[in-house]
């Protein structure tokens, strides 16, 4: 006798944004999960939307937004440059869909405050994708933490510096919320805020160091968090080579991670030093972008809190301009 299947729904995605990230990580980890699928896929070029589209048997090409928004998926992750973020979404908002968001969230706060007004008078869930905070090594770093392993905490720093030369990409147009800060220090404000919780003051510089074009390439900042330590973070866009790594230090020992932001393939390595026991090393490959999206998957289906919200979001983007206002002062 055969017996019933049970019910297994499949997650109906829709994607905008038909760059590197949709076609490397995103189409990839969706074909990687049973519970997702594509079913649309928006570009303003229809031969970008369609390139995308062939890669799910499931998926439908558009260049129209709005048409968009009127076929059948449930969310929408946001994938398209930083302008377009807060349009698309209070659109997509109206019209019923979930979302998940790259960062930053908008151009401004302003914009972010729209944003998840209409996801909540909408009913609309807001997801962010700071996947940092997603990695294995992350959560457990996490774990230890807010199990008190190091004690007091003295402070929490990072640093996210690679070679992005000057393009005709939108992360070098000013315009289109481009720079060093906004395409990377947003990450490691965000890991710093994750390890410390919520921050009182920003201070630091945001400079067009090396390369001079129209979008910052370097920025650094001390932050103090609520709590009474203090933190440091430094990202560029103009380094060759450079040994990223998280560092959180407290009173009875360290954590530190290593080769994990800056370098999207590689093994990334948890070292726990702590005064009085032999020093600790875990190692761990994943793929950053699926393991996301694992998570992300498991929070909707089952109607709970994600890990990365639109208030993470928001949080953020006051940081950033509160940076930028007392930049180099």
């Amino acid at each position: 006798m055969q017996l019933p299947r049970p019910n297994f729904r499949k997650i109906k995605w829709g994607v905008s944004g038909c760059g590197k990230i949709t076609e490397n990580s995103f189409v990839p980890a969706v074909h990687n999960l049973k519970r997702s699928q594509i079913t649309s896929v928006y570009s303003n070029s229809i031969d970008r939307a369609k390139r995308i589209a062939t890669k799910s048997l499931t998926a439908q090409a558009f260049d129209d937004f709005d048409e968009f928004l009127k076929s059948d998926f449930e969310i929408l992750y946001i994938a398209s440059s930083n302008e377009l973020h807060y349009e698309q979404a209070i659109k997509a908002a109206k019209a019923g869909k979930h979302i998940l968001c790259e960062k930053p969230m908008a151009l401004n706060s302003n914009q972010a405050k729209e944003m998840l007004k209409v996801a909540n008078e909408n009913n609309v869930s807001f997801r962010m994708n700071y996947i940092f905070r997603f990695h294995p090594l992350i959560q457990k770093a996490k774990e230890l933490v807010d199990k008190s392993l190091l004690g007091s905490i003295v402070s929490i720093n990072g640093s996210f510096n690679i070679h992005i030369p000057p393009s005709t990409n939108f992360r070098f147009d000013a315009q289109k919320g481009g720079g060093a800060l906004f395409d990377l220090g947003t990450h490691l404000i965000d890991i710093l805020r994750y390890f410390g919780g919520e921050i009182s003051e920003i201070k630091g510089i945001v400079e067009k160091e090396i390369y001079k074009s129209d979008v910052d390439d370097f920025v650094s900042a001390i932050i103090k968090f609520e709590k009474g330590y203090f933190g440091y973070f430094s990202a560029s866009f103009n380094t060759l080579k450079a040994n990223n790594r998280i560092e959180i230090i407290g009173q009875k020992g360290t954590i530190t991670i290593e080769n994990l932001v800056g370098k999207p393939i590689g093994v990334a390595k948890l070292i726990i030093d702590i005064h009085g026991e032999r020093r600790k090393v875990f190692r761990k490959k994943v793929n950053r972008f699926l393991t996301m999206m694992k998570q992300v998957q498991k929070s909707y289906l089952k109607n709970t809190k994600p890990l990365s919200t639109g208030e993470d979001g928001l949080i953020n983007l006051k940081l950033m301009e509160k940076l930028v206002e007392n930049a180099n002062s």
